[in-house]
């Protein structure tokens, strides 16, 4: 057995893709869309702040979460339970908060549903997502189809003080 075995071949043959679009799960995976972005607040904070930083506030941390965090869809993450507290790693709030260090920016649609993912202690990465009455529907305005994907977290703010929404009294 051991003379028909092909150390080349065997090597070639792990670079080789083992699925495809409709057999991988390509489709549950969540994403995440920066072009809502605002480092423009008093209360939050830009990349480059976060990329002097270490350990949970720092740009590498974030990204490797983001990464972790796309390997699975967004309802799965608002069930799965983090921290002492067992809070919930992706959180909906619905509307705006009303206690809240940031104010909403103007370019945000107003119907959109507000959320945010605990990265770890105080440190919040928010956003929002599109709800769901909006799932698959057709929003082209032209000729191109374009739908509506519920799987998607816009990010808007870095809050690595949890002041995005404020629940303790200080």
């Amino acid at each position: 057995m051991g003379r028909f075995n092909n150390a080349k071949k065997n090597k070639f043959l792990k670079t080789v893709p083992q699925s495809d679009i409709e057999t991988s799960n390509i489709a549950t995976r969540c994403k995440f869309n920066f072009s809502y972005f605002d480092a423009n607040q008093p209360a939050g904070q830009d990349f480059s702040d976060w990329d002097s930083d270490s350990g949970l506030n720092s740009l590498a941390t974030l990204l490797n979460k983001v990464k972790d965090y796309t390997r699975e869809p967004l309802s799965y993450w608002r069930e799965q339970r983090v921290g002492g507290g067992g809070l919930k790693v992706l959180a909906y709030y619905g509307a705006f908060p009303k206690k809240s260090d940031f104010t909403p920016p103007p370019n945000v649609p107003h119907d959109v549903s507000w959320a945010r993912f605990r990265l770890g202690n105080k440190v919040r990465l928010i956003g929002f997502v599109i709800p769901e009455k909006f799932s698959n529907k057709d929003s082209s305005r032209d000729s191109n189809k374009y739908y509506y994907d519920c799987n998607t977290f816009y990010v808007v703010f870095l809050d690595r003080e949890h002041v995005f929404y404020k629940t303790e009294q200080k």
